[in-house]
């Protein structure tokens, strides 16, 4: 075991790296259950359907986008996941201020997309 010598910095706060962040943030069981769901999703199911749409599902059936979650969090995370597993990293700023504005942090967006790199690399 080494031993870093941290006197220099005498008792002030350091920060501390990135992979201590994302290591330290956690998602419920409920929250991951989302995260699995929704990397299923298609796009489309981010938009409301438009009446050429629905009148094309009624008539000839076809596949339903996830409905909106009722819990605005959960949906943030849906979202998040979704544009995520469609587009990569790239995800547009209001996405990702929405996710933080529904009570997530930064490390647990880079933990998501972290878990979404891993599957994506399997």
């Amino acid at each position: 075991m080494a031993y870093l010598d941290l006197t220099q910095f005498g008792g002030h706060a350091v920060a501390a790296p990135a992979e201590l962040e994302v290591a330290s943030a956690v998602l419920t069981p409920l929250e991951w259950q989302v995260v699995g769901i929704a990397r299923r999703d298609r796009l489309a199911s981010l938009q409301a359907p438009g009446r050429w749409a629905r009148f094309v599902q009624i008539f000839f059936g076809g596949d339903r986008a996830s409905p909106r979650l009722a819990d605005t969090r959960l949906e943030a995370l849906r979202r998040l996941v979704v544009l995520a597993s469609h587009k990569g990293s790239a995800l547009p700023a209001e996405e990702i201020a929405a996710f933080h504005a529904a009570g997530y942090t930064q490390a647990q967006l880079a933990l998501v997309l972290a878990r979404l790199g891993d599957a994506a690399a399997r």
